[in-house]
């Protein structure tokens, strides 16, 4: 089962992609991880990913697909996988079609507004790479995690100003896409301002 997850930064599409991934034993495969990875490694590629991803701007297509398609072409992802944030835009769905077939594009939609304070209070851990949020998922002593004990800090891209340009990125690049796979008779929306049991309750009795 070939999945693609569509929604804005925040929406928890990461969240029920893990989720499923358990359930359905598929390989989840986040770009948001891999461009971190490459991040990471501060190889050419690595910066590249960096000064894109601090403006809050979308990594290129070309750049993105070849990360991508890398990853797809790995053995774990022979009989299915979760695609989480990719494609965002209509020229990357073309390119996907011409590297695999997608069964189905669930869309995940929540509102700006609390998608901002999702975002806005997102605390990632230096060390471990363990997520926390000030609101949702308070660590249980503030700026220190709970797992390694390693310091917590806001991501570049989960400041105010990051978080609207992001957005309003999406917004422009990505409505077509969403038309897309409408008229392919892909698409199914989700109402991600769920709790997230209910999203993923939804998103199970879809793919039944």
């Amino acid at each position: 089962m070939n999945l693609i997850f569509l929604g804005p930064p925040g929406a928890g599409k990461g969240t029920v992609a893990v989720k499923l991934k358990d359930e359905k034993k598929l390989p989840h495969i986040s770009t948001g991880d891999l461009f971190r990875a490459a991040i990471k490694s501060e190889s050419d590629l690595g910066l590249q990913v960096k000064a894109i991803v601090d403006r809050g701007d979308l990594v290129p297509d070309e750049l993105t697909v070849a990360i991508v398609k890398e990853r797809l072409d790995q053995a774990d992802c022979q009989n299915g996988f979760i695609l989480d944030g990719f494609p965002r835009t209509e020229a990357q769905a073309e390119a996907l079609q011409k590297i695999t077939n997608i069964d189905k594009a669930l869309n995940f939609y929540v509102e700006e507004e609390e998608l901002i304070k999702r975002l806005s209070g997102r605390r990632v851990c230096k060390q471990c790479g363990a997520s926390f949020h000030v609101l949702f998922v308070p660590p249980k002593k503030e700026g220190i995690c709970d797992h390694c004990g390693g310091e917590l800090y806001t991501r570049k891209d989960d400041e105010i100003e990051s978080i609207k340009n992001r957005l309003s990125v999406y917004k422009e690049q990505t409505q077509p896409l969403i038309d897309y796979y409408n008229n392919k008779q892909l698409l199914v929306d989700i109402n991600a301002a769920e709790a997230p049991e209910n999203v993923f309750t939804s998103v199970l009795n879809i793919l039944k």
